[in-house]
């Protein structure tokens, strides 16, 4: 099964223009707050309606503006899982899952199933009011299930939990989509969630989306701005090409020797935190300490080299203790561990 998008959606100051196709697995949409992330899963589930495009459900078409059909949600067999669970609040737990169920006939054996089958079953007489966060969800995919949906919306699913009960459902929730047949979209801005979760992503940065890729690939080797950032990259840098292989990276005031070719839409560069490393090698680059800050696990080295912008070094507690916390510092980096971006 699959699951295709082609969207736009004018606001009166937002242009939300995406397009993906997902097939088997989880996908996942990643980006910063406000870039359109939620409004995407919301014209997939009919619950806006788009201004252009389409949107395919396994060769079912739910949405098309120039064929000007657009399938209320109840047809077009999308569950959609909100943030806040949106549970009935004056229903119990039993209750919200019958609601939910699509074989009307069977609604109670339904419910049943999915209360043992989430492990809620002595929940059944309870509110929404009365449950944890974790019960909360719990309840909410069950009633999700009971609709028997062929693709599957998840709008930050976790971001209501506290961090060991986020962990534990990420892991429930991983072996639910195992089962599952068809296509599933997981919205978040946690880069974690989309790499432990994810087959491929797609990135959507103010409005536009970039071509999905697989997450692995996105996070080995971002090629734009957008994706680098959301990948977890901490040094950034404006940059301009500097000859056959090299790269002036401007907030840094450095000159770079890089691997591969120099993509004429070059105008960033980005290196992660711990591709920095002290002492000589190759891209060595003088600085100047300016602080110090202890991770759980980690030692953050804030530096300044020429430019007007900082640059993050991460190493272990050992790493920076037998360097006996020097005032300066040169370091060095891989050519292949600048990544070029657009």
């Amino acid at each position: 099964m699959s699951l295709e998008v082609q969207i736009e959606k004018r606001f009166t100051k937002f242009h939300l223009k995406v397009a993906f196709t997902t097939g088997e697995g989880l996908t996942g949409l990643l980006g910063a707050s406000g870039c359109g992330k939620s409004m995407t899963l919301k014209c997939v589930a009919g619950l806006v309606t788009p201004d252009a495009g389409r949107i395919v459900l396994d060769g079912r078409v739910l949405f098309d503006a120039e064929k000007k059909i657009d399938l209320p949600p109840q047809e077009r067999r999308v569950g959609y899982l909100f943030q806040n669970y949106a549970l009935f609040p004056n229903m119990t737990v039993g209750e919200n899952i019958e609601a939910g169920a699509r074989d009307r006939h069977r609604r109670r054996e339904t419910a049943a199933e999915l209360m043992a089958r989430f492990q809620i079953g002595e929940l059944a007489g309870k509110y929404p009011r009365q449950l944890s966060g974790g019960q909360q969800q719990r309840a909410a995919l069950a009633r999700l299930f009971a609709s028997e949906p062929e693709c599957l919306l998840l709008d930050e699913p976790f971001s209501a939990l506290d961090g060991y009960l986020r962990w534990e459902m990420e892991l429930e929730l991983t072996d639910f989509l195992r089962e599952f047949p068809g296509p599933a979209v997981l919205v978040t801005h946690d880069r974690g969630e989309v790499y432990r979760m994810c087959r491929q992503a797609c990135v959507l940065d103010h409005g536009r989306s970039e071509p999905e890729r697989e997450v692995k690939a996105l996070f080995q080797a971002p090629d734009t701005l957008s994706a680098c950032l959301l990948s977890g990259c901490k040094n950034v840098s404006r940059a301009r090409r500097a000859g056959e292989g090299r790269v002036e990276a401007l907030d840094w005031g450095v000159t770079l020797d890089v691997a591969g070719p120099v993509p004429p839409e070059l105008d960033h560069v980005g290196i992660r935190a711990h591709f920095i490393t002290p002492g000589p090698g190759p891209n060595p680059i003088p600085c100047r300490v300016e602080r110090v800050v202890e991770d759980v696990f980690s030692t953050v080295v804030i530096l300044t080299a020429s430019g007007p912008e900082r640059l993050r070094m991460e190493l272990s507690k050992e790493g920076w203790e037998a360097l006996g916390e020097p005032d300066r510092l040169t370091v060095s980096v891989k050519p292949e561990d600048i990544m070029l971006l657009k």
